[in-house]
């Protein structure tokens, strides 16, 4: 399947089971963003000095506080991350996977199938973000390359019912010699999703002046609306690597 087939695809299945996908990324959107308020309410930035005349031990103190709190609320958000969007995008995978093999599908069965992966698809997870989150910081390069190669772990383990370190390798034979295909998807996916959360962010702004950081769970459950279509997009190029392995049918016999 080209790109526009996989988007197209992915849009049709979305609308036509709307509240089965929406209902679990808004779940984890309202639990992320209460989770997020609280630690960006628990740690708030430290006061900026006056750099005109401040002296330099007391700048650099505060560049020392700035950065270690910011430390620790990347560090809590991401392990908040990591623990809810993982399940979350596992069941959905296998709603869309079950709904794409049989024409049907079960939200209740999807849910117990991904508890049962659970250990599997949270070190998964865990591997891939602790390599991204290095080569990001290698000249961003190597974090993209790693974020193509294991973009397909979670359908592995849904629908292949791979290990965690199956899936890695298993992953990387998907995509190998479709670079550029799944790197134009993930890319299409980031954008949309991205612009979404931006103009939500910028339509709640407005309430930190009355209700500091609360734009946090306004744009999370804003963004519910579309981060769905990113399972479901990767369970379609899954397929389509997949068959890629199969190749065409023999021709008929003469």
């Amino acid at each position: 399947m080209s790109i526009g087939e996989i988007l197209s695809l992915t849009l049709n299945l979305y609308l036509s089971k709307f509240l089965q996908f929406f209902l679990p990324f808004l779940i984890a959107g309202i639990i992320t963003g209460l989770s997020t308020y609280a630690i960006m309410s628990s740690f708030p930035l430290p006061e900026q000095p006056n750099f005109e005349t401040a002296p330099y031990e007391e700048i650099f103190e505060w560049f020392v506080a700035l950065l270690s709190t910011m430390i620790i609320m990347g560090v809590l958000s991401a392990l908040v991350t990591w623990i809810v969007t993982t399940p979350t995008t596992g069941i959905v995978i296998k709603y869309a996977s079950d709904q794409i093999e049989k024409g049907a599908s079960n939200l209740g069965a999807s849910i117990n199938f991904t508890i049962s992966k659970l250990p599997s698809l949270l070190i998964a997870q865990f591997i891939t973000g602790i390599l991204t989150a290095i080569g990001m910081l290698l000249f961003f390069i190597p974090g993209i390359i790693i974020t193509i190669m294991f973009s397909l772990i979670i359908p592995a383990i849904i629908i292949e019912q791979k290990g965690a370190f199956e899936s890695l390798g298993r992953s990387r034979r998907l995509v190998r010699n479709r670079w550029l295909k799944t790197f134009a998807l993930l890319l299409i996916l980031v954008i949309i999703i991205g612009v979404v959360t931006i103009i939500a962010n910028l339509l709640a702004t407005p309430l930190n002046i009355t209700y500091p950081n609360t734009n946090l769970i306004v744009t999370s459950i804003a963004s519910s609306f579309v981060v769905p279509i990113f399972p479901i997009a990767i369970t379609y190029l899954y397929y389509a690597m997949a068959a890629r392995e199969i190749g065409p049918p023999p021709p008929p016999p003469f």
